[in-house]
Formats: C-alpha cells, structure tokens, sequence
C-alpha cells in the first residue's frame, strides 16, 4: 500500500478537513459536520500523518528444541 500515492481510499479518518472525536467514534468534518469515519465526500484532503499503521505481526517464542537438529 502506498502512503502517499494517489489511489488512496479516501476516508474522512484521514482527511485534513476533520477531527476525530473524543470517544474516537466519529469524525468532526468543518465542512459536513459529525459524519463517520469512513463516510467521504468530493472535499476530501489527504492528511498521511492521521493515518495510523497497521500493528506488528506478534513475535513467535522459540523454544532451544526448535534448533535442534
């Protein structure tokens, strides 16, 4: 997936127009007002630094069997 290229899907959770509320539930557009945050509209900005990335795979624990030949 790329950040900063120009297929993204847009989303008002990243858009530079909105705000996320305080219970993070819904997204506070200056232009349309309390929408959700995946709604979109044509004023759509991209904003990648609201965008938040994806966790990091769990590391497995590897026990001294597991090296054993």
């Amino acid at each position: 997936m790329k950040w900063f290229g120009k297929n993204i899907d847009p989303k008002c959770e990243y858009c530079a127009l909105g705000q996320l509320s305080f219970d993070q539930e819904k997204v506070l557009c200056s232009k349309r007002g309390v929408v959700d945050p995946w709604y979109r509209c044509r004023r759509f900005s991209y904003d990648p630094l609201k965008r938040q990335p994806a966790a990091a795979p769990a590391i497995p624990i590897y026990s001294k069997e597991d090296f054993e030949i």
